[in-house]
């Protein structure tokens, strides 16, 4: 197994990240992994945290009590989860729950808003990040809606 540092450094979301900043983020991350069927978190709970994933895969779903659930996006490998711990009010926008075993790095989110704010290269290469990011995921839920829409 690779260290966490070199599995940081090889993110494709942090790729051409700075020694520096990638230190930041080294300083607030650990391991975590996920069995099938364990929610990772739920929609409207305080958010605080994100995940680069490593291997398995997520699904993201919104949520409502009076109606089944909305699937919005399945991601694996490389990809990113959770955004809503960077922008206020920071509560979750979807819920996420692992589809098989999944490996992924837990960055402390809270901790790296701090650093944001003390660093405003830093925050500003994160921002642009989880920008594209939430760009992706908006699409993604477009796409879903635009099918909900069509098939009603």
């Amino acid at each position: 197994m690779e260290t966490l540092e070199a599995s940081i450094g090889q993110h494709p979301f942090l790729k051409g990240l700075s020694p520096e900043h990638l230190k930041i983020l080294l300083d607030s991350a650990m391991r975590a992994e996920f069995k099938a069927g364990e929610v990772i978190f739920r929609e409207g709970d305080p958010a605080n945290r994100f995940y680069l994933i490593e291997s398995g895969k997520v699904e993201l779903e919104s949520r409502k009590q009076d109606r089944p659930p909305v699937h919005i996006q399945t991601i694996g490998a490389g990809d990113v989860l959770g955004w809503s711990w960077l922008f206020p009010p920071y509560y979750w926008n979807f819920e996420a729950q692992a589809v098989e075993p999944t490996k992924a790095i837990f960055f402390y989110g809270t901790r790296l808003r701090e650093k944001c704010d003390e660093d405003r290269t830093f925050g500003y290469e994160l921002m642009k990040r989880m920008s594209a990011v939430m760009l992706q995921r908006l699409q993604a839920t477009r796409k879903q809606l635009l099918d909900v829409t069509t098939r009603s």
